[in-house]
């Protein structure tokens, strides 16, 4: 082959690869992008959400969760012990990003709602962490709510095909059935937004 045929090839295979790059649009743009994670090489293995919101009308709610867990503190959990009460579930890990990003978030509603006397609970589900490592993160963060520890992915089985992303978050009516559901990092107006029309919804 002559080395002006092998210089023409280089170059197309090039070209070739800058367009898929462009075409794809994850290959340096968004952080959170499946490629991003794996050209870091950190194992993290997750998928972040955009943030899209699902909220789900009175009548188009499956029955209650029946999820259970064990918290950070070892005390045995169920969806059952915050009936009659608006129930927010947080799906994170300290070694996702958006879920540390919108920690702060979580927390200044759950203070907010907590300080109103609102009956809201809130209970993060830990994922991938193991429990020194978890309780570690939340010292560090400040966060005052429960989360129940890692169970090998149980938990999040349990929320019924409705946690594909990190973070998820889940928010619950009183009788434990999901009204909403916010897929990626949550905004502090916007769960507040989500729990308060739920709180309205005859109980």
């Amino acid at each position: 082959m002559s080395l002006t045929a092998s210089m023409s090839r280089k170059v197309t295979a090039t070209v070739a690869v800058g367009a898929l790059c462009l075409g794809v649009s994850a290959c340096s743009s968004d952080a959170n992008s499946i490629a991003a994670q794996a050209r870091s090489g950190d194992g993290k293995g997750f998928v972040s959400g955009d943030g899209s919101i699902e909220r789900l009308p009175l009548d188009k709610r499956s029955g209650p969760l029946t999820l259970t867990g064990t918290t950070m503190q070892g005390t045995p959990w169920k969806v059952a012990d915050a009936r009659d009460k608006v129930l927010v579930l947080n799906v994170w890990g300290s070694w996702c990003g958006p879920c540390v990003a919108e920690m702060p978030h979580l927390q200044r509603v759950w203070s907010q709602l907590s300080a109103a006397g609102k009956p809201v609970q809130f209970m993060g589900i830990n994922y991938r962490d193991g429990v020194e490592t978890a309780k570690a993160f939340l010292r560090a963060n400040r966060i005052t709510y429960p989360s129940l520890q890692d169970d090998g992915g149980r938990t999040v089985l349990a929320l019924r095909g409705k946690a594909n992303t990190t973070p998820t978050t889940l928010v619950l009516d009183r009788q434990g059935r999901i009204a909403a559901r916010v897929s990626g990092p949550v905004t502090a107006a916007t769960l507040s937004g989500l729990v308060n029309d739920v709180l309205g919804e005859s109980a």
